[in-house]
């Protein structure tokens, strides 16, 4: 059976913690940063886990996140 391949644009938006979750980075942070309060900005720059549900349709687009490097 060949190998299934990864979708490159997902490998470079999520990574995998050491305990197996799924690390992504916000949105809304690319432009318009003016009118966004201090707060909202600082909450913007830190990255957050995918949640649980999306998890299944993310390992159809990388199917070897699973795997310990």
């Amino acid at each position: 059976m060949p190998k299934m391949k990864t979708n490159k644009a997902a490998a470079k938006r999520f990574k995998r913690t050491a305990r197996g979750r799924i690390k992504r980075y916000r949105a809304y942070k690319g432009h318009l940063m003016a009118k966004k309060s201090p707060k909202r900005r600082r909450k913007l720059r830190k990255a957050t886990h995918l949640h649980p549900r999306d998890k299944k349709e993310l390992m159809t687009l990388m199917p070897y996140i699973r795997r310990k490097k």
